[in-house]
C-alpha cells in the first residue's frame, strides 16, 4: 500500500472554495481511502491507498466536486517523492540564506504538477527568471526561489505559462508532510 500526499490547489484562498478539513477527510474516506489525514487549512491530505497516480487523483477530483459543488485540481505525490524532493533542493544554503535575509516572508516554495511541462513552457517561464527570482524545474516539479515575496513575483504569477494544472507549497509545509507521511508508515 502506498502513502500519498493530495495537494489541492486553491482551496480556502480568499473566501473562495471553503472546505472544512474534517468535511474533506470525511470525503477522501468516503471513497474507500485509509488512514487519511488532514494538515492545516490549504488542503493537504495524507492517505494510504493500492491505486494508480492518474485513476486516483481523477477519483478525488470527482468526489470534491459531487460533495463540495467545485471543481480544483488535486495533484498527488507518494511519500517517497515528497521525500525525494526535499533531498533535492536545487539551490544552495547559501542562496537560500541570501534570500531569507532579504525577504519578509517566506523565501522558497515548490510549484507540484500534474505532470512535467513541455519545453515550449519551460522557455516561456524562463523568461520570467531573474536574480530575484529564481527557479528549477526537476521533471514535474519547479523548485522556485524568491528574494522579496512570492506576492508580486512575475514569476510566481506566469507558472501558468508551463501549461501543466499545478499547486504551490512552501518548503516548511512540504517538510512538515513528508515528517507526518513517515509517522503512517509505522
Amino acid at each position: 500500500m502506498s502513502i500519498y500526499i493530495a495537494l489541492l490547489r486553491g482551496i480556502n484562498v480568499g473566501g473562495k472554495n471553503i472546505i472544512k478539513m474534517g468535511d474533506l477527510k470525511h470525503a477522501f474516506e468516503a471513497i474507500g481511502l485509509s488512514q487519511v489525514r488532514t494538515y492545516i487549512q490549504s488542503g493537504n491530505v495524507l492517505f494510504k491507498s493500492n491505486e494508480e497516480e492518474e485513476p486516483l487523483r481523477k477519483r478525488i477530483e470527482h468526489e470534491i466536486e459531487r460533495v463540495f459543488g467545485f471543481e480544483i485540481t488535486v495533484v498527488l505525490r507518494t511519500d517517497k517523492e515528497l521525500e525525494y524532493i526535499t533531498q533535492n533542493c536545487p539551490f544552495s544554503q547559501e542562496e537560500i540564506s541570501e534570500a531569507e535575509l532579504s525577504s519578509e516572508a517566506e523565501s522558497l516554495y515548490i510549484s507540484l504538477l500534474t505532470q512535467a511541462p513541455a519545453q515550449e513552457g519551460i522557455q516561456l517561464l524562463n523568461t520570467y527568471k531573474s536574480e530575484r527570482d529564481k527557479c528549477q524545474i526537476q521533471g514535474r516539479d519547479v523548485f522556485l526561489l524568491f528574494h522579496h515575496s512570492i506576492r508580486n513575483s512575475k514569476l510566481a504569477n506566469n507558472l501558468h505559462k508551463l501549461g501543466v494544472p499545478a499547486t504551490v507549497r512552501n518548503w516548511k509545509t512540504i517538510n512538515k508532510l513528508v515528517v507526518l507521511a513517515k509517522t503512517m508508515d509505522i
